[in-house]
């Protein structure tokens, strides 16, 4: 006995040294570069990852977009779907991290029951009767698995993991949510602003109308001006109708967005004047977007979830030990069940180890492997998203503000050109195609003035979305 009890002692030591650790999750390494490609006035923030990210919105100054945003973060289905899936993880993550602990339970039976006389016999010189008794139970349980190998460590981790990962999802959708308010905002106050002038474009072109048809009238020009004159407010309102169209459309999106129905959302229209104003986005060094950006964060963890996986089939090649037993009392007569005679306990422990299954645990581990691969691939498309992202923000908010800078410019000389047409069509001198074309030309530089504009906010919304959100004001330790 002495040898076999060795002998059980060194398969026992030799099964512990083949216990199976959670596998150690290494993210990839990547080629980040040392700096963006930037033009002044650029400035580089500082990164924190723990601060709040905070309402950007209110950095345009805008009351009535501050107002639509918490009527969005209030009442978007997408974000309460987002926060219903991270009240799901931690849920999950509850339930995993119990199973350290020993099960406790309590279980009572109470029946009257007959027993057949023909049941299989125990004994061959002792026959069976059929009885007719009670039979009452009351017993305290408890299990507990022993975690030797790192199934219920590697459980936790996942579920740990996969916890975080719905509320890095859970603020990124808010970022997005927001993000989308901003830029159909935007959009629809360009459109409002591009009716604006648009709307003043015809009301000039209407006073030129009547001072064709007046000096027509006189015998002074041909109808020819007339018809091209015409003709050119025909066109402009045309575009009003244009633009009044896309303006709905934004004003649907806005209501989807905000949790409201679109035929009962409005929202008045506002002269171009009271335009938002641009913020001046701080930017800081590449491997800031690794710390402030709630997508990379959620690629991350969903990288260590799948790391916790492969621990997890991992651990079942090995054996499964789990402890249990009960206390408690066994009568057939109720008055006599906590009697001394009718204690029943057990103790023991069950271990039990897979011999041969085919292959499924080896491909189960293959799977989990596969998908860990598959996270670290996603992992570094998200990153290079993020840095594509951000770069094209900087370089197109610099070009924008170029573009806008001389559009405002060329406005200024086309209004200047219109003014002369004017007064040499009304001394004689010019055609009335001279005054046609200077119209126009100030029709469309306006425009796309406040084309651009509108594009300079938008982007502006991209490069603080690719950022990942706010950044700390000056006074509270950063840019």
């Amino acid at each position: 006995m002495t040898r076999h009890h060795r002998l059980a002692g060194l398969l026992a030591c030799a099964l512990l040294a083949g216990c199976a650790a959670p596998t150690e999750m290494r993210k990839p390494a990547l080629d980040m570069p040392a700096a963006w490609t930037p033009e002044a006035p650029w400035r580089q923030a500082r990164p924190d990852d723990g601060a709040e990210r905070g309402p950007w919105w209110r950095r345009f100054g805008d009351a009535e977009l501050d107002a639509l945003q918490q009527r969005a973060l209030d009442n978007s289905p997408t974000l309460a779907l987002a926060g219903a899936r991270l009240a799901q993880a931690q849920s999950t993550l509850a339930a995993a991290t119990a199973g350290r602990y020993p099960q406790l339970g309590l279980s009572l039976r109470g029946a009257r029951q007959r027993i057949s006389a023909n049941r299989p016999l125990n004994n061959y010189n002792a026959p069976n009767f059929s009885t007719v008794q009670n039979d009452a139970v009351a017993a305290l349980t408890v299990s507990y698995e022993t975690d030797l190998f790192g199934r219920v460590q590697s459980s936790i981790a996942g579920a740990t993991a996969s916890a975080q990962q719905l509320a890095a999802d859970l603020e990124n959708v808010r970022l997005l949510l927001t993000a989308d308010v901003a830029s159909a905002y935007f959009n629809l106050r360009a459109v409002d602003t591009e009716l604006d002038v648009v709307s003043r474009s015809v009301a000039l072109q209407r006073r030129a109308l009547e001072l064709a048809s007046a000096r027509h009238d006189l015998g002074a020009v041909s109808g020819l001006d007339v018809a091209q004159q015409q003709a050119l407010l025909d066109t402009t309102l045309t575009q009003v109708d244009l633009l009044k169209r896309q303006r709905t459309q934004f004003e649907h999106a806005l209501a989807t967005l905000t949790g409201a129905g679109a035929p009962a959302f409005t929202l008045a229209p506002r002269a171009g004047e009271q335009s938002p104003q641009v913020p001046a986005v701080p930017v800081g060094v590449p491997s800031d977007i690794l710390e402030r950006r709630p997508d990379i964060a959620s690629a991350e963890r969903a990288m260590a979830a799948a790391n916790a996986q492969i621990g997890i089939a991992s651990a079942a090649f090995y054996p499964s030990i789990s402890l249990g037993g009960n206390y408690g009392v066994e009568s057939r007569a109720l008055p006599a069940l906590f009697d001394a005679s009718s204690l029943l306990w057990s103790l023991g422990a069950s271990l039990a180890q897979p011999l041969f299954d085919a292959g499924r645990i080896r491909a189960n581990l293959a799977g989990a492997q596969a998908g860990y691969d598959a996270t670290v691939a996603n992992y570094r498309r998200v990153v290079l998203t993020a840095m594509q992202e951000v770069e094209d923000g900087i370089t197109g908010m610099a070009a924008l503000e170029r573009a806008h800078a001389q559009a405002l410019r060329a406005s200024d000389s086309a209004t200047r050109v219109l003014d002369l047409a004017t007064a040499r069509y009304e001394g004689g001198v010019a055609t009335y195609l001279d005054l046609i074309t200077a119209q126009q030309g100030l029709l469309n530089t306006q425009r796309q003035a406040t084309q651009l504009m509108g594009q300079r906010l938008l982007a502006s919304v991209f490069l603080i979305k690719a950022l990942g959100g706010d950044w700390r004001q000056a006074g509270a330790g950063g840019e």
